[in-house]
């Protein structure tokens, strides 16, 4: 199997499953337990919260706390910090945000949308526009575009946003760029969400990144875990799997962003321009490449695929079942269902790309000769 939709989940590490083994074995004991088998449990989260907190910052005026996924992690930015005046997010933004904003206007909360650039990152004036017509007490732009890979410069928007008025609290649905892009957080953000399957690890696992002066409510009563933010018994396993996937993707990531974007470049300059239009440009992440298929449908495609054992999304693994996706059309596609998102890993080879992009080209061609008759 050549797998290409690592942007709607990764392959767990063998490594990260073996190392982190004992924790779904002989030590299994309950992180808040008093004995000695607790307590040790407990600092071993507290090294992997080090660790992913670190990652991204060095600034003692954050902590992780760490969620069951990027979807929760988002909600409960949103909806602890979005309770009044205007909210502003994108038209590119993962499900987890866009229809929390949904919510939002259900809740009698004002939500506003910035429109999209052709590649789907955020057109940063009209987003600034908005921000200075008054009252917005809370911002979300995504980091990575899941569907395009469109890469928003959440920093230098994040600084925008405080110069126009330091007390809106500003968010990033961090999930497609965490341990795939060289990052590190800007003090403007506030808040910062992450998952664990996008980078090696398993489902079930998740961070959200705060800043200490930010009041969070939580989602889930109980326990207190989680500085109160999350009761609930950790996920230990899951959590240091997280860790040490983690690990090993700063270990090399510059290495593994430097193989990711020739290998993407060797997928599109493979495919060929008469069968396909490209989506995502030289500017979005080499870790994602959209492309749509001139005339046909991109879920034929993927089925046709499958029986080559290559496998593709075709947009928002979340959202994939409807025919036409909210972000493309915002990225001024208008009723585009040829649509193929190709995402890559740094464990691929050369020959897996050229081989998948072959049997694209050929799908594609074999296809639009049918529509044609």
């Amino acid at each position: 199997m050549i797998y290409l939709d690592n942007a709607a989940t990764t392959k767990p590490l063998s490594a990260a499953l073996e190392k982190a083994a004992r924790f779904n074995g002989d030590n299994f004991f309950n992180p808040s337990a008093l004995y000695r088998g607790g307590l040790e449990n407990s600092k071993e989260i507290s090294v992997a919260r080090d660790f992913i907190l670190n990652s991204l910052s060095l600034s003692r005026d954050y902590e992780c706390i760490f969620t069951s996924c990027g979807s929760e992690s988002d909600n409960q930015a949103i909806f602890s910090c979005a309770k009044r005046g205007v909210a502003v997010t994108t038209a590119g933004e993962h499900a987890a945000v866009y229809k929390s904003f949904a919510e939002l206007k259900n809740r009698g909360v004002e939500t506003k949308f910035a429109p999209l650039e052709k590649n789907g990152s955020v057109n940063v004036g009209a987003l600034l526009d908005i921000v200075k017509e008054g009252n917005v007490r809370f911002v979300s732009v995504v980091h990575v575009n899941n569907e395009t890979g469109a890469v928003n410069d959440v920093n230098a928007i994040a600084d925008a946003v405080k110069s126009a008025d330091k007390n809106i609290v500003f968010h990033s649905d961090g999930v497609q760029a965490f341990g795939k892009l060289p990052f590190r957080l800007s003090p403007q953000i506030d808040l910062y969400s992450v998952s664990a399957h996008k980078i090696n690890a398993l489902k079930g696992t998740g961070a959200l990144i705060k800043r200490k002066n930010i009041s969070l409510a939580p989602l889930i009563f109980g326990g207190g875990q989680e500085s109160g933010l999350r009761s609930g018994t950790e996920n230990i396993f899951g959590i240091k799997v997280f860790e040490y996937a983690a690990r090993e993707k700063f270990e090399h990531i510059g290495e593994y962003y430097d193989k990711v974007r020739a290998l993407n470049r060797r997928a599109k300059e493979a495919l060929d321009p008469r069968l396909f239009d490209f989506i995502s440009d030289e500017t979005c992440s080499p870790y994602i490449l959209c492309v749509s298929a001139k005339g046909v449908k991109g879920e034929v495609i993927l089925h046709m695929l499958e029986e080559f054992g290559v496998i593709v999304g075709n947009g928002s693994a979340c959202s994939s079942k409807n025919r036409f996706s909210r972000v493309i059309e915002a990225c001024g596609y208008k009723n585009n269902d040829g649509v193929i998102r190709l995402s890559f890993n740094p464990y691929l080879t050369e020959e897996e790309v050229d081989f998948a992009a072959e049997k694209l080209n050929e799908c594609a061609a074999k296809l639009a000769k049918v529509m044609r008759r």
